[in-house]
């Protein structure tokens, strides 16, 4: 069987891009790496890498293992970390993944306010632009804990959220937007506009795309972005309308802000690869109590119920 340090030669062969300098990034010696990365290869019953004069490339065996590998030493470093926390040692990192328009709507408030209860531990951050991506980093562990939707068929532990809310954003001149409380949109009446789209690798893209070919229509595009901040600049200014979540706008966005109808919400999920330590089980406990799915100035310029409707309605659809 493969052990831990082996798969962490592998791992550095291939980021360092030779033996030699993985060696030197271990601080062991190359002839004892190369012994140990052999007796790899013979463990799975063929190469691994291929040797060229300039660096190493990943056989087929190779491409297979090394997300395993990458999977089993963060899960290997987490175990640490977990036990740590169990004994009641509140210090270190947690890892936390998730989604850029997340990063940016949802998490600031939830992380202030859960860092002050935990000061002496430190938040790395893992950004992506899409939900599968975010689901295939946390396959490999890369973080304790992602905040997201939820992948199907995880079989990890997960900690429903809420509903979260999305709405059309546009100019505030907009004869669409009859007055500052319109209460809703359709989608189909926008068909004719130019809209502010998203990058395709962006998840917001995908999103946006199927609202609109949900109305009977395919959406032309003024500008391409890829995150929601600057849609919401260059829908403000007149590019076009856009779509993104409620909890993304700024606290005194000047634009149009309206309700698509039918209303379009995605369901997030706080989810773990393990039972999650106490540090992390306080972290889910904290996105579920003050997560800001539909912040209390978005759902009165809305003309909705203030923010108890998140509570009350939204997070329990």
């Amino acid at each position: 069987m493969a052990t831990l340090r082996q798969l962490e030669y592998l791992v550095a062969i291939v980021d360092e891009g030779s033996f030699t300098r993985a060696a030197e990034s271990l601080n062991v010696t190359q002839p004892g790496l190369s012994q140990q990365f052999l007796a790899l290869e013979r463990e799975v019953g063929g190469p691994l890498l291929e040797r060229l004069p300039r660096g190493v490339r990943l056989t087929l065996a190779g491409r297979s293992m090394l997300p395993h590998a990458r999977a089993a030493l963060a899960e290997a470093g987490r175990a640490t970390i977990s036990a740590r926390r169990a004994a009641g040692v509140s210090t270190g990192e947690l890892h936390l993944a998730t989604l850029y328009s997340i990063s940016s709507g949802v998490l600031p408030t939830v992380l202030g306010l859960w860092r002050r209860q935990h000061p002496g531990v430190r938040i790395r951050l893992f950004e992506h632009r899409h939900s599968d991506e975010l689901a295939q980093a946390m396959a490999a562990g890369q973080a304790d804990v992602a905040v997201g939707p939820l992948p199907e068929n995880w079989e990890g532990t997960a900690r429903h959220v809420g509903m979260e809310e999305f709405v059309v954003v546009t100019h505030a001149g907009d004869p669409v937007a009859a007055t500052d409380y319109a209460p809703g949109v359709r989608l189909a009446d926008l068909a004719e506009r130019e809209w502010v789209h998203f990058t395709p690798d962006s998840g917001l893209s995908d999103i946006l795309e199927r609202a609109c070919v949900a109305a009977g229509f395919r959406p032309r595009i003024a500008v391409r972005t890829e995150q929601a901040p600057s849609a919401i600049s260059y829908a403000a200014a007149g590019l076009g309308p856009t779509m993104v979540p409620a909890n993304a706008l700024p606290p005194r966005f000047g634009g149009a802000v309206l309700r698509p109808d039918p209303p379009l919400r995605r369901r997030l999920t706080g989810y773990t690869r393990t039972a999650p330590d106490p540090v992390t089980a306080s972290f889910l406990d904290a996105l579920g109590e003050h997560a800001p799915l539909m912040p209390r100035q978005v759902a009165r310029r809305l003309g909705l119920v203030d923010q108890s409707m998140r509570r009350a309605g939204m997070r329990r659809e």
